[in-house]
C-alpha cells in the first residue's frame, strides 16, 4: 500500500511540475507579448490571468484528475488572485532593486509554483 501511494505521489508531483513549467512559459510569453503594448503592471496582470486559466484546466485534467467544476474554479481563482499580489509586489520590488523584469518574472514564478502546489493539493483539488 505504501509503495503504491509513494508511486502515485511521485507521478502527481511530476505532472504538477510539468504543468507548472508550462504555466510559467504561458505566463512569461504572454507577459513578453503584452509588454509591447501595455505597461509592466498591466501586462503582468493580464499574463497572470491567461496563465491561471491555462493552469486551472491543466491541474484539473492532467495533474489531479478531477472534474473542472465551478466550485473548484472559484476556489482556484480566489487562491490565484492572492498570489497575484505576491506576483505584482515581487515584480515591482525586484525591478526597483534593478533586477531585469524578465528575470524578476521567472524568480517570482518559481516561488508561486510552490505556494500554488500546496494550496491546490491540500485545498482545491483535494480528493475525498
Amino acid at each position: 500500500m505504501f509503495k503504491f501511494l509513494k508511486h502515485r505521489m511521485f507521478w502527481e508531483t511530476f505532472r504538477y511540475l510539468i504543468c507548472g513549467i508550462s504555466t510559467v512559459l504561458v505566463n512569461v510569453v504572454s507577459y513578453q507579448l503584452l509588454s509591447f503594448i501595455w505597461s509592466t503592471l498591466v501586462s503582468n496582470t493580464l499574463a497572470f490571468f491567461i496563465a491561471v486559466l491555462y493552469a486551472f484546466w491543466a491541474n484539473s485534467v492532467f495533474v489531479f484528475r478531477v472534474p473542472c467544476t465551478w466550485k473548484n474554479f472559484c476556489k482556484f481563482m480566489g487562491m490565484r488572485i492572492g498570489t497575484l499580489l505576491i506576483d505584482n509586489g515581487g515584480m515591482l520590488l525586484m525591478i526597483a532593486w534593478g533586477i531585469d523584469d524578465l528575470i524578476a518574472k521567472c524568480i517570482i514564478n518559481i516561488v508561486i509554483i510552490g505556494i500554488n502546489y500546496l494550496f491546490s493539493k491540500l485545498y482545491i483539488f483535494k480528493k475525498k
